[in-house]
């Protein structure tokens, strides 16, 4: 049985499907607060719960030369602000032990980024900030080895867990998402979360960038939500092709909303289907 909770006012498992996105990262605070009003509008026309994302650092670029963000002080308090402001809840990543208990003050949801889903330290230090916590299962394991990953979490006593496929390591330069993830993954009693745009990344694939493969994000999310998952994750942005992160594998603002009205029917049909069996 998948344990639901709260998060401001998105709820996460409870047979609802949450929407999770924003820019792959700050590049300021007017930016930031625009791409929150426009995604959170387009969660509400189509009736879906929505958690703001965005992060102030992005540690593992695949250059010495990439933007990384405005850092954590400048982007907590725009996050801080958005918050306020847009009035939605919202999600960054932390890196280090030592961004929690700042982090945790500002953001309703600390994310663990895929690479770092095994140290266990920040996973514990996460677990106890009171916060609810989303761990993205590392390209490197297989599903039914993250209920490791829960479990050492629950240990250190979070009781707000998601658990985030966004693919697998498959040759170089490829992720691929198995499907077979998410009903593996949900046996493990937290609501599940589909990273549709990171699992459509070329790591490297750039050279000194990452690259992208953006147009197949509306066929792979929804096959992601016909599979069963709670949430849905997406980074988007008005531009990608002037996005300074991440921006070959965003989902452009103008593709956004006619994707959730599609997702949610989907949802529903699911839901629908598992109450009548």
């Amino acid at each position: 049985m998948t344990k639901s909770f709260q998060v401001g006012s998105a709820t996460f498992g409870d047979g609802r499907l949450t929407i999770i996105a924003g820019p792959c990262v700050i590049e300021s605070r007017e930016h930031a607060t625009m791409m929150a009003r426009e995604c959170a509008q387009r969660a509400r026309d189509a009736g879906l719960d929505f958690v703001f994302k965005s992060s102030f650092d992005k540690a593992n670029r695949s250059s010495a030369k990439s933007f990384r963000g405005l850092g954590m002080t400048a982007g907590l308090e725009i996050l801080k602000s958005i918050k306020e402001e847009v009035g939605v809840p919202v999600l960054t990543d932390v890196h280090e032990i030592s961004q929690v208990a700042a982090t945790a003050e500002v953001a309703d949801v600390l994310q663990i980024p895929a690479f770092l889903c095994r140290q266990t330290d920040l996973i514990n230090e996460a677990a106890r900030s009171g916060r609810a916590v989303n761990i993205k299962k590392g390209q490197f394991l297989a599903p039914e080895d993250a209920r490791n990953i829960v479990e050492k979490a629950q240990a250190a006593g979070g009781d707000r867990l998601m658990l985030t496929e966004r693919g697998v390591s498959f040759g170089y330069h490829n992720l691929v998402v198995d499907m077979k993830a998410f009903p593996i993954m949900s046996q493990f009693g937290v609501p599940i979360v589909f990273d549709v745009t990171h699992s459509l990344q070329l790591p490297g694939g750039l050279g000194n960038a990452t690259g992208g493969l953006s147009q197949y994000i509306e066929p792979l999310a929804r096959a992601g939500v016909a599979c069963g998952v709670d949430a849905v994750f997406m980074e988007v942005h008005e531009a990608p092709d002037r996005a300074p992160s991440d921006g070959p594998n965003m989902l452009p603002l103008a593709r956004m909303g006619k994707l959730l009205e599609s997702l949610r029917d989907i949802h529903a049909l699911v839901r629908n289907s598992r109450i009548e069996n």
